[in-house]
């Protein structure tokens, strides 16, 4: 009894033992299993479209061709252009008053004015929804430019805008008011107009200019010295060097003649170059303009110590140009569009192919892998642009199947990755 006793206990302890080393071989195996899941390195991305432009940075100066107008002193100067107004030859630019008083009388006949044609506007109105609306609109988007004017710092034109947005905001209010019998207030306003001309009667002269042009209030005596006819082999060096002329001033402004600008700056020899084989340009200068210029390079000038002055020409858009000088801006020589990956997606696939001769030729494919279904699947390729960590590329293959889309799931990390491995 006593020996049975122990062989049950020898059986019962390797029993147990058994069962133990069955359970640390499953724990084992679960343990890598899910280490493997966990330390998975499968990561995909979608690829999607893409456009990148070809830019060189500039820093250089805006030149125009500019004629300072004179200065009338012994009186008080108001300016009646606005920046960037076009100005026909003899039309009046300014206004010198004689004194205090008079100037103040110009401001209540301006006052005045801006009044009646606000009264007149009312009286003709039919009190119709559809003209407070209209008005609602306009009020809008005066607002919007209102914006947008601040925020590109067209300070000018901003205050341009208010005026006009003061003006649309007192219509919407007569409107809004029913209007009224208007006429006594018309006529108090018509004769108070014309009792205020009479006493400005000698007291003012008017600046005009000798020829058409565009009105700028900016003169910063760079006027006689950055001329289009110095543009013509500048180099670098008296570019730097270039100082603006102190006696070169005017409070009354300048006139921009013609329509065309030019825009100075140093670069690379080797760039102006390539810039030159170029023939659709754009300039996008930093501030001041929303938009970007076609331009032309005119001239490359003489090599000094690896660079030069490229001069570039625009032919429009001049009077949003008309307070700028030194500026910084990007010349857009170039753009390539694709579909933009990640570097790390790009993998080389080694493929063999039969020849027309029955030759068995091997090969070396640039594409990608992605998901189809539950499998990778390599996409060939063609690469269009390399960033820093990115690619643009388009699909190189004639096979629908194989030809990579925008919204394709694309692999950019896989263990043992290879053409119709599972990963599901």
């Amino acid at each position: 009894m006593e020996e049975q006793k122990k062989k049950r206990g020898k059986r019962s302890i390797g029993l147990r033992l058994l069962t133990a080393l069955l359970f640390l071989v499953v724990l084992v195996y679960f343990g890598v299993q899910g280490w493997r899941y966990l330390d998975d390195p499968l990561i995909t991305t979608l690829a999607y479209p893409y456009q990148v432009e070809m830019t060189v940075e500039l820093s250089g100066w805006v030149v125009r061709n500019e004629e300072l107008l004179p200065d009338e002193g012994g009186g008080l100067l108001r300016v009646q252009r606005s920046e960037g107004e076009r100005v026909s030859r003899g039309g009046v630019v300014a206004a010198v008053y004689a004194d205090q008083a008079s100037l103040d009388r110009q401001a209540e006949i301006d006052s005045l004015t801006s009044r009646l044609e606000q009264l007149h506007y009312a009286q003709n109105l039919a009190q119709e929804m559809e003209t407070t609306q209209k008005l609602d609109s306009q009020i809008s988007q005066s607002l919007l430019a209102y914006r947008r004017y601040l925020s590109a710092d067209r300070f000018y034109d901003a205050g341009e805008e208010g005026n006009r947005l003061r003006a649309l905001v007192t219509k919407r209010d007569y409107t809004g008011s029913g209007g009224g019998d208007l006429s006594a207030q018309i006529q108090e306003a018509e004769d108070r107009i014309a009792a205020l001309r009479s006493q400005t009667t000698g007291s003012v002269r008017r600046i005009t200019a000798s020829k058409a042009g565009l009105y700028s209030g900016e003169a910063d005596g760079y006027e006689t010295v950055l001329t289009p006819s110095m543009l013509e082999d500048l180099t670098p060096s008296v570019l730097a060097g270039l100082t603006a002329d102190a006696s070169a001033v005017s409070q009354t402004g300048k006139l921009i003649l013609g329509d065309t600008w030019y825009y100075a700056a140093v670069i690379p020899a080797e760039t102006a170059a390539a810039l030159e084989e170029q023939s659709n340009l754009r300039l996008r200068f930093a501030k001041g303009v929303d938009r970007d210029l076609p331009v032309k390079l005119e001239s490359v000038g003489p090599r000094e110590q690896g660079q030069v002055v490229a001069v570039f020409r625009g032919d429009s858009y001049l009077r949003e140009l008309t307070l700028l000088r030194q500026q910084r801006a990007q010349v857009i020589y170039g753009s390539s569009q694709g579909l933009r990956v990640p570097k790390e997606a790009l993998r080389a696939l080694r493929t063999e192919s039969d020849r027309d001769t029955g030759e068995r030729t091997a090969e070396e494919a640039t594409g990608i892998y992605c998901v189809v279904g539950l499998n990778a699947r390599f996409k060939p390729v063609e690469i269009l642009y390399t960033g820093d960590h990115f690619a643009l590329v388009r699909a190189d293959s004639e096979d629908t199947n194989l030809r990579l889309r925008s919204g394709d799931e694309i692999i950019v990390s896989a263990r043992d990755l290879f053409d119709g491995k599972i990963i599901g």
